[in-house]
């Protein structure tokens, strides 16, 4: 019988210190960032399924600049030929190539956007109207699914780097996953020149 307690107290006294480890946290909190990774992928996929359409509709303005249509057409097959999985999460150069791709096709698809506005008879195409409406709102959503997974990425890395869940990282190899950032972060973070005597 003093064995029997000898083992049950062991146990207690195990399960009372895994308690602490983060291990189930871990778990959860990595499930976590594979789903909002995934609705990020969702909303550039509606995004990328969207740009036909659009491309199909700008081209019947007879006089549209075909170097902008062709770089729609070019940075969406770039972005929709990256295999993404969730180990993609856990590398940081795929990671950085495939936000990258997804950069360049929404920075073609405002300069179309931007384009556009000099063509009358396209702004008055309702179909493109709609078209428009359609992707800002997927902008939109994007944008959103980003948050999430920024934050739910954020949660998980503060657990993986803070004492003790840190050590249940290391034993596990739960390293820290990257988060999404700007590719053009030194431009953007220079105030933009306003000259008001021109």
């Amino acid at each position: 019988m003093p064995r029997f307690f000898a083992i049950l107290a062991a146990t207690l006294t195990l399960a009372w210190g895994l308690t602490g480890c983060g291990y189930n946290d871990f778990q959860r909190l990595d499930e976590q960032t594979k789903a909002a990774w995934s609705e990020v992928l969702n909303q550039y996929q509606r995004r990328a399924d969207l740009v036909p359409n659009i491309v199909a509709t700008v081209k019947g303005e007879a006089a549209f600049e075909q170097d902008t249509l062709t770089k729609v057409v070019e940075a969406r097959a770039k972005a929709t030929s990256m295999q993404v999985t969730p180990e993609t999460l856990n590398n940081p150069e795929a990671f950085q190539k495939f936000q990258q791709a997804q950069g360049e096709l929404s920075g073609a698809l405002s300069r179309l956007m931007v384009v556009a506005e000099r063509y009358p008879t396209l702004q008055a195409n309702q179909g493109f109207r709609d078209l428009r409406v359609t992707l800002e709102g997927t902008e939109n959503r994007i944008t959103v699914a980003r948050n999430r997974y920024i934050e739910a990425v954020q949660q998980y890395n503060v657990l993986a780097r803070s004492f003790p869940t840190n050590l249940t990282a290391m034993a596990f190899s739960y390293a820290p996953k990257p988060s999404f950032t700007v590719h053009n972060e030194a431009q953007i973070s220079t105030p933009p020149a306003v000259d008001f005597s021109k």
